[in-house]
């Protein structure tokens, strides 16, 4: 359904392990559960392997926060209905890491491709992204018209975009999934 959505920016790329790591030192926090894999920190990376209050406290001290699934649906739509953010056209490896081909996380920002209209990457594939809401499945049947966000309590918080491991299917626009708050996989990134 459509929706209203004041003025708002986002980055353009997923936080990279290398600024995670910054935040970490300068924070004196603990590190990200794949902080010594190989496979998952590259400093171009996006940083996974961090729970959603991590992934807000970042946010935070850069004076934001993570974005609403109402702003992560319209960074990655534009003005248009498509099905994928580049378009309509199938997902290939020209413009997402997806279906477990490269078997980790590729650098933030390498499928030009695949960049939303309002230039935005990786908003399909690389990693599925921690969002603001607490999840609700029946919450855009009554939900506003202007500026939803998701339920004030919940066990879940909302996850969007398909991941590297996803297939065709889980990597459309629409996807959306919930899961702990408290989980810290290489899949989930923001």
């Amino acid at each position: 359904h459509s929706v209203n959505i004041d003025t708002y920016y986002i980055d353009a790329y997923e936080v990279t392990h290398g600024a995670y790591m910054e935040f970490v030192n300068v924070a004196k926090i603990n590190k990200p559960r794949f902080w010594n894999n190989p496979n998952f920190n590259d400093s171009n990376q996006p940083v996974v392997g961090i729970s959603w209050k991590e992934a807000q406290s970042y946010c935070k001290a850069k004076g934001s926060r993570l974005p609403t699934e109402a702003e992560w649906e319209k960074a990655s739509r534009g003005k248009r209905s498509i099905k994928y953010p580049w378009g309509n056209e199938s997902p290939d490896n020209s413009r997402l890491n997806f279906n477990n081909e490269l078997n980790r996380t590729s650098p933030v920002g390498s499928y030009d491709k695949g960049k939303s209209d309002y230039g935005v990457y990786d908003l399909s594939g690389n990693v599925s992204e921690w969002t603001y809401d607490w999840h609700l499945a029946e919450f855009y049947m009554f939900s506003p018209k202007t500026n939803p966000v998701g339920p004030e309590i919940g066990t879940y918080k909302v996850i969007r975009g398909g991941n590297w491991r996803n297939n065709h299917n889980d990597v459309e626009m629409t996807y959306r999934n919930a899961t702990i708050p408290s989980i810290r996989v290489n899949t989930i990134g923001f």
